[in-house]
């Protein structure tokens, strides 16, 4: 890890939204973030929701005393419940909170775990339109992505990009965002053509 790298936890579960996983993995590496991706079940391996098999990193049980710049959730279902259901992770969230440093998620994630545990009191966030009226503030529901100081909140897989570049954003800044979005052509252009 570089000395400009930052240190990002990407946790994961059986059934978690593969699309937004990789996305936020992928982008997050591209910027050059130190991303490490935790399983919170009891192997490596993971099913996701549409069952593409991932391949984490470390196990969440093995990361007690780990410190992140970032850490973020993807959603789907049932991914988002188990993930508010690991003590590990809701461990390290806790703490991530209370020390002031960036937290986000994106789809279910918002709504299942972040409200549920009462993280979003007095908070501004979206989440995916299923759960969205789970959110005890809808001032920022139709939002594609919503920053409320160090909480950073998405909608579901079409916002997956805009989420995982407003993270690098709050890590290296808009520059590195940009510097980031060019080589994927992620802005601009012409849409699809019909020839």
């Amino acid at each position: 890890m570089s000395a400009s790298a930052k240190s990002v936890l990407v946790p994961i579960a059986t059934g978690s939204e593969e699309m937004e996983a990789v996305v936020i993995i992928d982008v997050l590496r591209r910027a050059g973030a130190d991303v490490t991706v935790a399983s919170v079940e009891d192997s490596l391996q993971v099913e996701m929701s549409r069952k593409v098999k991932v391949v984490a990193d470390k196990l969440i049980a093995n990361l007690s005393g780990e410190s992140y710049d970032l850490i973020a959730l993807p959603g789907g279902m049932p991914g988002a419940e188990r993930l508010r259901d690991s003590a590990a992770l809701m461990q390290i969230l806790d703490e991530q909170i209370r020390l002031g440093k960036l937290w986000s998620a994106i789809c279910a994630s918002p709504a299942v775990v972040f409200e549920g545990k009462g993280w979003l009191k007095g908070k501004k966030a979206t989440a995916h339109p299923a759960f969205s009226d789970k959110l005890a503030d809808q001032s920022e529901v139709p939002s594609r992505v919503v920053v409320d100081g160090n909480l950073i909140t998405s909608r579901g897989p079409g916002t997956a990009f805009e989420f995982a570049l407003t993270l690098v954003e709050k890590l290296y800044g808009r520059e590195k965002a940009d510097e980031v979005a060019g080589p994927m052509v992620m802005y601009g252009g012409d849409p699809a053509k019909v020839v």
